[in-house]
């Protein structure tokens, strides 16, 4: 069967389109919240200060992770939903263990009895990551000089202001790639990258010793586990390298600010089974709560339906 590659371009194309026109909305709204940071900075440190535009990205990344608090809410609340039938679904593999067929179909009915959706806590995922590429796309674009959004588009001023800001002798649109001389400008994008690689490894660190449980670091999955570890964290400093300095700053700020969720996240709604947890129930039990309730209240909130 002979296809014509025309058809094959055409396709691609149209669906280059439909994807551009889905992302414009989100470029409007990431250029509109700096453009009017900007505007608010402005009157203090200058328009083309790059304090100036380094604080308006602050306030983006500040903004759109508070707005997306909701979906990470949601996500968790899922994944306790899960965490709750963890023992029905260990009976029902005990059963029907040797038909797979039959465990499928009464593992999906169960989840529709109990009101819970195993991919529920994906979605707020997939949601994110178009939000997430049009970040990345108006600020690289706008520190390279092509403008991306409405605010942009509308103020090719505001992108070449952008474009030439500098922070402490770094250019906000310069990389550390190519090395065309080693500046201030690769040091601040050195720093960066440097500070986001051991900060991504500390959260992973920590999110490993103290919220998942000792199981998860056995077998081929635990390997799997210690691989990421390190894996993780090295892709900062491949990406990181060709990346301008004003999109570090937006990432080591983004991360800052998963660091510090994650922590409250682990302290206050820990994995079950963790030394997170054990830690948890002792407190909630000091202050004379029932932990059991607690959970029971966290995992119905994920429900379609009251259990």
């Amino acid at each position: 069967m002979h296809i014509d590659p025309m058809i094959i371009l055409n396709i691609w194309t149209e669906l280059g389109q439909v994807g551009s026109a889905i992302m414009q909305p989100l470029y409007w709204a990431v250029s509109g919240i700096i453009v009017l940071a900007h505007r608010l900075w402005s009157p203090l440190f200058g328009a083309d200060s790059g304090l100036t535009w380094t604080l308006s990205i602050v306030v983006l990344t500040v903004v759109i992770r508070t707005v997306m608090m909701p979906l990470y809410a949601k996500q968790l609340n899922s994944s306790r939903a899960m965490q709750a039938l963890q023992p029905k679904i260990q009976d029902l593999q005990a059963k029907y263990g040797a038909d797979r067929e039959r465990l499928g179909q009464e593992t999906m009915k169960m989840y529709k009895e109990e009101g819970v959706s195993p991919t529920a806590s994906c979605v707020p995922l997939l949601i994110q990551l178009p939000i997430f590429w049009a970040l990345f796309n108006v600020l690289n674009g706008a520190a390279r000089g092509t403008a991306r959004g409405k605010f942009f588009v509308d103020n090719p001023d505001l992108v070449t202001s952008l474009s030439d800001a500098s922070l402490f002798g770094a250019q906000l649109s310069g990389t550390f790639l190519p090395l065309n001389g080693f500046g201030a400008t690769q040091i601040m994008a050195l720093v960066l990258i440097i500070s986001m690689t051991l900060l991504l490894f500390f959260q992973q660190l920590h999110m490993m010793r103290r919220n998942m449980p000792p199981s998860a670091f056995e077998g081929p999955m635990g390997q799997q586990q210690k691989m990421l570890l390190y894996m993780m964290p090295a892709m900062y400093i491949f990406a990181g390298v060709s990346m301008p300095v004003g999109v570090l700053v937006y990432w080591m700020i983004s991360n800052l600010w998963t660091l510090a969720q994650q922590w409250i996240i682990i302290r206050n709604y820990p994995t079950p089974g963790t030394p997170a947890y054990i830690e948890w129930e002792e407190r909630m039990v000091a202050k004379g709560k029932d932990p059991v309730a607690i959970e029971r209240v966290r995992a119905d909130k994920a429900r379609k339906r009251p259990s």
